[in-house]
């Protein structure tokens, strides 16, 4: 990796000058929604229209077959997995070099469906990688680069006290900036893909929940709260909710939370001036990891920088889930951030929680549910997900259609867990 001009013109988003507002697309959406017909037989159904299921949506819709997307509460919403205004993006990926050929798709994906509606969803901050040396994040980031070709630069301390001054770190870590990451905007995204899928002609419809599915002499019927309807194919991408429309019961749930916080000094943490980040301290299990200050007017509530901790929350019941944060979660968190980012935090803005859901082996599991090819399920995305929707969509897209992908996707069958 190469130590020369390590920061290049990472801090730039660059791209498009439009940036809509999440409340702008939000009302143009729901604008289509209520305008759609009543029919009840489709080529395709997909329950569930989070990050996975409205770019699956959108991948049918577009090749011409009718597709109903069934989501039981609003699109957006904050009861599952995408809410939070910001996922960070990036392609050396420290979990297993595996991901990466995947991760150029998406990049590509994002910014194809960035010129398709002229507007910015992906946004280049750059991410700082911060930990010891021998570090599964410092090191699994160098394997993944190493073998791709990514650009990951090394830095040294003096380098980082002059270009992040933000940031309070150890003699001994090693630093690391992979240039072309940063974020993508989640509810922007998902929007996005629902508005694109609407124009394409697909059926969606919101606060509809699904009951139940079987099949039957080759015709699948789908039970809702609201209609019964049928199909010849049917898409699984419910989040956490997976575990009831199928029989993967290695799912786990757990209870997440992200902080946002108003820092002392704004100026310093501006998008354009402060890059995505992670931080590995070697006495906690997981990571630490946060986003620049994002102005309310283009990404929504609630201010501040986010960050929190990515680690295997506590387990939880998805229609059940406790959304009051106990003065101790708060604490373990918020010292973290303020030993590390020490003007980082002034005030904190909001607390929230998301949901996880975690296979076995914490990788993603996208396959033919049961091997019957009529169904197909994307599920335990583990907390690392998001990034990937552009092309986990087009992935289900071809498992619907073609019966198979074009995409390295052996290592994402469900069938690794059998024995």
């Amino acid at each position: 990796m190469k130590r020369r001009d390590f920061i290049g013109n990472t801090l730039a988003i660059g791209g498009l000058t439009s940036v809509i507002p999440i409340s702008q697309l939000y009302s143009n959406v729901q604008k289509k929604l209520s305008h759609q017909n009543k029919k009840t037989n489709y080529d395709v159904i997909v329950i569930g229209v989070g990050s996975m299921g409205s770019s699956t949506c959108y991948q049918i819709a577009k090749q011409g077959y009718s597709v109903l997307g069934l989501e039981q509460f609003d699109i957006p919403h904050e009861m599952g997995s995408h809410g939070g205004q910001s996922r960070i993006i990036r392609k050396a990926y420290f979990e297993h070099p595996n991901y990466v050929p995947l991760l150029e798709r998406a990049y590509e994906n994002w910014k194809s469906l960035e010129q398709e509606v002229s507007n910015q969803i992906y946004f280049k901050t750059g991410l700082l990688y911060f930990g010891p040396s021998k570090h599964p994040l410092i090191t699994g980031t160098q394997k993944s680069a190493k073998k791709y070709d990514i650009q990951v630069n090394e830095f040294n301390r003096k380098e980082q006290i002059d270009k992040f001054p933000q940031f309070k770190i150890p003699n001994d870590y090693s630093n690391l900036i992979e240039v072309d990451a940063g974020f993508v905007t989640p509810e922007r995204a998902i929007l996005t893909y629902t508005k694109q899928a609407l124009k394409h002609k697909a059926t969606i419809h919101i606060n509809e929940k699904t009951l139940q599915w079987s099949k039957k002499d080759g015709v699948i019927k789908v039970k809702t709260n609201k209609q019964t309807y049928y199909c010849k194919k049917l898409v699984l991408t419910a989040g956490a909710w997976n575990s009831k429309f199928s029989k993967l019961k290695n799912l786990e749930v757990t209870r997440q939370v992200m902080f946002w916080a108003k820092p002392r000094n704004i100026n310093m943490f501006k998008l354009n001036k402060f890059p995505c980040w992670t931080f590995a301290d070697p006495t906690i299990n997981g990571i630490y990891y946060g986003f620049p200050n994002l102005s309310n007017s283009s990404f929504g509530e609630p201010p501040g920088i986010k960050f929190a901790h990515h680690t295997k929350g506590t387990l939880t019941d998805y229609d059940a889930v406790n959304k009051n944060i106990s003065i101790d979660e708060q604490r373990t968190v918020i010292e973290a951030i303020r030993k590390f980012i020490p003007e980082g935090i002034d005030s904190i803005s909001s607390i929230k929680t998301c949901l996880y859901t975690y296979s076995p082996d914490e990788d993603f599991i996208l396959d033919f549910y049961n091997e019957n090819k009529d169904v197909v399920i994307g599920a335990g995305f583990s907390g690392h997900g998001f990034k990937f929707a552009s092309v986990i969509g087009e992935i289900i897209a071809e498992l619907v259609i073609k019966g198979k992908s074009i995409h390295p996707i052996n290592f994402l069958k469900s069938n690794r867990f059998n024995g």
